[in-house]
This record gives structure tokens, sequence and C-alpha cells, in this order.
């Protein structure tokens, strides 16, 4: 890791409007368990709906996609990467920092706040919320990797994010039962099922094939954004 690359890169991401969009999706969430605390639903089978559909089907890809394109390809859109890959800096250091930066970005703005609201409704009741904090953690970072990526390879890497989130993740890896092994959300429920014990929640991958997958996408992710920055020359030219 590189403190400098992380440092920058953090500046430009926190000083954008992409900070907002990164504190809306955790501040709803809490919003909604403190609704649901108030008006009295703090049964389990409220708060695992609440951590499966919104927490890790809606909010954890959405922050990968702002988190993982945001700390590269507002700089190669801009051409301020070429700028940083002139400096004596190995690309796959700036690679695996930019990573590093969203990475936390993910258990701040992620991990964090799905605790938080299950705690707010459950506290530690039979594993939930840090089965589901868990989860969230390794799936974003997972997102986080795999979003680096698509950054690199497109400059229509949002617009090719969302329909990922929304098709791949929402719709098929939902309800097509063979697709659910390829999907980063299925996985992070797979840990959050591990660590908890709720009789109202259950994985549909397991664990031995979660854990893996998560490795092999996440450090595949982190080695091809290596590699592709590599092929950047420093006119801006691909």
């Amino acid at each position: 890791m590189n403190t400098v690359v992380a440092g920058i890169t953090y500046r430009a991401l926190l000083g954008r409007r992409r900070i907002l969009l990164l504190l809306l999706l955790p501040l709803a969430l809490i919003a909604l368990a403190v609704m649901l605390r108030l008006t009295g639903n703090t049964d389990q089978r409220t708060l695992v709906l609440l951590m499966e559909t919104f927490a890790v089907g809606t909010m954890l890809p959405l922050l990968g996609l702002i988190a993982g394109t945001g700390v590269i390809a507002p700089e190669i859109d801009d051409g301020t990467i070429i700028h940083l890959m002139s400096k004596p800096i190995s690309r796959p250091v700036i690679a695996q920092t930019k990573f590093l930066v969203a990475a936390s970005l993910m258990v701040l703005f992620a991990t964090v706040p799905t605790y938080v609201a299950g705690w707010l409704l459950l506290r530690n009741e039979d594993g939930i919320a840090p089965g589901f904090a868990l989860g969230t953690l390794f799936g974003g970072i997972a997102y986080a990797a795999i979003f680096l990526l698509l950054g690199v390879l497109t400059r229509h890497a949002v617009t090719i994010g969302v329909i990922y989130a929304l098709v791949w993740e929402g719709l098929v890896g939902q309800f097509v039962t063979g697709a659910r092994d390829f999907s980063v959300q299925q996985w992070a429920k797979a840990i959050a099922d591990e660590v908890s014990t709720s009789p109202f929640f259950e994985a549909d991958v397991s664990l031995g094939f979660a854990v893996p997958a998560l490795v092999v996408v996440t450090v595949g992710a982190v080695v091809w954004t290596g590699l592709r920055l590599r092929s950047f020359s420093l006119t801006g030219d691909e």
C-alpha cells in the first residue's frame, strides 16, 4: 500500500458528491431500523427480511459500485491517473492501494451500519446482527474489487455496474438456482448464516463454496486491475 496514493484517493473521493451517496444508503438502513423499533416490529423475521433485502440486497452492491468505481474511474475520465502513473510507483501497488481504500470505505459505510441496524432491533440475538455484519464485510470487499476492475476496463463502469447489480445480483442471482453460486450477495449470506442461528434465515450457498469464491474473485480482480493499469500509456491512450 502506498500512503501517498491512499491519501490522494481519500481526499478526492470524500470531497466529491459521492460522499453523499455513501452516506445516504447506510443512514436509510439505520432509519428503517429505528422506525421498526419505534413501531414495535422487532421480531427476528422482520430483521432478517431487512438484512436480506436492504442491507445485502440493495445497500451492499450499490455502495460497492460507488466506492469501487469512485476510487479510480473519475481519475481515468479526467486524465489525472496518467499523472499518478508517471510517478515511480508500481502499477500493481496503485491497484492494491485503490482497492484497500475502497474496501475500507465498505467497512465504514456498509459493515458498521449493518451491525448498528441489527443491534438496534434485536441486539445480538441469535447472531443475526454480527452474522450479517460479517457477511457485508467480506461481500463488500469482493464488490470493491469487482467494481474497481470494472472502473479500469470501461468508461461506462457505473452504467454497467448498475445493470449488474440490478439484473444479475438482484434478479438472476436471487431467483435462478444455478446462478446463486456465482452471486456475491449469496456468498455474503452464506457467511452470515454460519454465524446466525436464527430459524428464519438459511443461506442457499454453502460456506465451503462461498469463502473460496470470495477469495478468488477478490484477489483475481485486484491482480487484473494492476495488469490493466500496466497497459495504460502515459499519453492517456489505452
